[in-house]
């Protein structure tokens, strides 16, 4: 199973958003990818707002939390993706043992319901265009 590994600083928000949404649409699809994430300086819980905007598309984050990032994960993903939180090298030097692509996205930390909405649905729009991707390349034989 190929699996895809998102990186935030404090995997609280975006990088929690990439992760379950990528493995919604994965199961929608019937494809065999799966996708964990993580941080490097983990937050104590995931943004409420992030939380709330998740649920308005049918997907619960309440049982998740933020988790942090370790060589371990890095090494078991196929693809490594940061969020466009400028990931810290000293905080996490796996990173520097992976190409990895940055999404470029602003952190929702603070941020008002609509502003998080429209960070929730370019993660999608960037999550559904990464399954085509791996569809594409070979049912998880090669990502």
């Amino acid at each position: 199973m190929a699996q895809v590994l998102f990186v935030c600083v404090h995997n609280a928000g975006r990088s929690q958003m990439a992760k379950a949404l990528f493995n919604h649409l994965a199961r929608q699809r019937g494809l065999p990818f799966r996708a964990e994430s993580a941080g490097t300086q983990p937050a104590p819980h995931i943004h409420p707002t992030v939380a709330e905007t998740m649920r308005e598309v049918g997907i619960d984050l309440s049982l998740e939390h933020p988790k942090a990032l370790t060589d371990a994960m890095v090494r078991q993903a196929q693809r490594v993706i940061v969020m466009g939180c400028a990931v810290d090298t000293q905080a996490c030097p796996a990173i520097l043992l992976r190409d990895v692509e940055d999404w470029g996205l602003p952190d929702p930390k603070d941020l008002p319901l609509p502003q998080v909405r429209a960070i929730r649905d370019t993660v999608r729009q960037k999550v559904e265009a990464l399954l085509t991707q791996l569809e594409a390349e070979g049912a998880g034989q090669r990502v």
